[in-house]
């Protein structure tokens, strides 16, 4: 059976690696494969160490965005060990419908509704790299009766602050902050010191909707056959870098 590695960005934040380690485990539980996880950046063991330990493993990038860690750091690591790479978290629907359950949490805990949302994501400044986060903005957005718009925490713009002023600007006194990140780090502090906010929703890594999109990948990567690319990289995209 593939062995599956989980590649996460990781962080200097404590935190961050007890939420993934929540998901990770959950996966654990939906999938019969081996489960292992990596890290891009900041946490041991790296993905390069993990790799070369599983050489034709299957690699599913925990990331929501498609920026430079999904399209080009990650198959330049797998294509050295023979490793597929599926797709990563972007634009699945299950990304709204948990960003929809810890707003409803975040709403609660203020006493009550927002009346406008700000979908708040890492931000990229590869193209493509915002799709992630505006489509979940679009897919939220569906599941509201109020406006939803998005914001980026780095690389683009507005920035969660400006987004929110803007909206209060517009006439919206309780707007929240939809936190379209995994895990606890230096957005996630941010978003909560953002003014004017009425509510900050916790990060998705540990919603059990994230997990079960995480063992799809895993069983749609299995189905392609050992060795076989299950996501492509663009054309202009070097392997060898």
């Amino acid at each position: 059976m593939r062995e599956i590695v989980l590649a996460a960005h990781g962080s200097v934040v404590a935190e961050a690696g007890v939420v993934v380690d929540r998901l990770v485990r959950h996966v654990r539980h939906l999938t019969s494969a081996p489960v292992t996880l990596a890290h891009l950046d900041h946490r041991a063991p790296s993905l390069t160490d993990v790799l070369r330990d599983r050489p034709g493993a299957l690699v599913v990038p925990l990331l929501l965005g498609d920026g430079y860690h999904r399209t080009v750091d990650i198959p330049a690591v797998a294509a050295r060990f023979g490793c597929a790479v599926t797709r990563g978290l972007s634009g699945e629907p299950a990304v709204a419908l948990a960003l929809r359950d810890r707003l409803r949490a975040a709403e609660r805990a203020a006493g009550g509704p927002a009346d406008a949302v700000v979908v708040a994501g890492a931000g990229s400044s590869r193209a493509g790299g915002e799709d992630g986060t505006l489509g979940a903005a679009a897919q939220l957005a569906r599941h509201l009766a109020v406006p939803v718009t998005a914001a980026y925490c780095s690389a683009s713009s507005p920035t969660p602050a400006e987004a929110v002023a803007r909206l209060r600007a517009d006439g919206f006194r309780r707007v929240a902050l939809a936190a379209h990140l995994l895990a606890p780090g230096r957005f996630t502090r941010a978003l909560a010191t953002v003014p004017g906010t009425w509510a900050v929703t916790e990060p998705l890594a540990d919603h059990p909707l994230l997990a079960a999109v995480v063992a799809t990948r895993c069983a749609d990567g299995e189905d392609t056959g050992r060795g076989r690319r299950v996501c492509p990289p663009p054309a202009l995209l070097c392997w060898g870098a």
